[in-house]
């Protein structure tokens, strides 16, 4: 069913009440070539919507927003120990991890709570806590919005990097995702609790010998105390990246700010944005209708459910010139600006 004028307040976890001049939901291959050919022949622009979780909508779009809503879970077995995952581009990605923890497949503990959808996945190479989608991905299948023909991406193809894909890059606005598989194990599991703090939680919870269950507890148990429920205060999760920089740049940092966080990549260090934000003097910061969370200064939330989408991109836009002032780091922002 095609709907004019229609608010995506719903369809955003920042919950910025925008518009979209046209809006179909489609369940189906068949219904979303229908929204395309519609978009077509009115020569509108096209807004795909998954979960919502990593848009900031700025202004009414003037053309055709696609809520993909594709369903279904394949498996096969690959071997003793290995099976692949094929999902479809709807299903919510925290109860695609929920569902493998219940059959027991291993690979994407560490990536529980994320919010969004599998068909956005690949777009942002999501991760957390040591692990990203790269480390599991075998393929995903796309529709090519040129010709209508579908085509598949294997790892090498998508061109992963940090938070980054062939689809934030030539190929943006090229293809529409609409399924994706993972390859997982069945029984020997590899068990990632080095980074951040997974390993405490589980020392704290008396844990010695952690299973992926375990694993995937702690992440939940330390993403709900550090993160807001979108459903309750509307936020993006982490709005910027964060950056990497030369060595010297970062040992020239550490001479004025010893107390500077890194993690070495080759010759780059990796700095959190949020201890950067937070030392700008940012965390807990409200302007208008948006803050940065007192908890994780790496997320900007919608702290009255009022803000507007160019009221939050103006508050990143204050925090962005804050952090190249102080620290001479140009932060980038990881959600999509519509």
């Amino acid at each position: 069913m095609m709907h004019e004028h229609f608010s995506l307040k719903p369809y955003n976890t920042f919950g910025v009440d925008a518009k979209a001049a046209y809006f179909t939901e489609v369940l189906s291959l068949k219904e979303l070539k229908g929204a395309l050919n519609f978009s077509e022949e009115h020569r509108l622009p096209l807004l795909f919507i998954g979960g919502g979780s990593n848009i900031l909508l700025t202004e009414d779009f003037k053309g055709l927003a696609v809520k993909l809503s594709l369903k279904g879970i394949h498996e096969d077995l690959i071997s003793e120990n290995e099976v692949l995952v094929t999902v479809q581009a709807g299903e919510n990605w925290h109860e695609l991890v929920v569902f493998c923890l219940e059959k027991n497949y291993g690979g994407l503990e560490n990536l529980s709570l994320i919010p969004g959808n599998v068909g956005t996945s690949p777009m942002q190479n999501i991760g957390a806590y040591g692990v990203e989608i790269k480390d599991t991905f075998v393929n995903c299948t796309v529709l090519n919005l040129e010709n209508l023909q579908l085509e598949t991406f294997n790892l090498e193809q998508c061109r992963f990097g940090y938070r980054d894909s062939v689809f934030k890059q030539e190929g943006k606005g090229k293809y529409v995702i609409l399924e994706v598989a993972f390859r997982l194990t069945r029984k020997n599991h590899i068990i990632r609790t080095s980074y951040g703090a997974i390993q405490s939680e589980l020392d704290q919870s008396g844990i010695i010998d952690p299973t992926i269950q375990d694993v995937a507890r702690a992440v939940i148990s330390i993403r709900r105390s550090k993160l807001p429920d979108p459903k309750k205060t509307g936020n993006a999760g982490s709005f910027f990246k964060n950056p990497t920089i030369p060595q010297q740049q970062f040992e020239n940092l550490r001479q004025q700010f010893p107390g500077i966080p890194g993690y070495p990549n080759g010759d780059f260090v990796k700095v959190p944005a949020g201890w950067l934000i937070e030392q700008a003097g940012w965390k807990g910061k409200q302007i208008g209708n948006a803050a940065s969370h007192a908890l994780q200064a790496l997320v900007i939330i919608n702290a009255t459910g009022n803000a507007t989408g160019k009221e939050i991109f103006d508050f990143s836009t204050m925090i962005i010139s804050s952090v190249k002032e102080k620290f001479g780091i140009e932060l980038e922002r990881e959600v999509n600006i519509i």
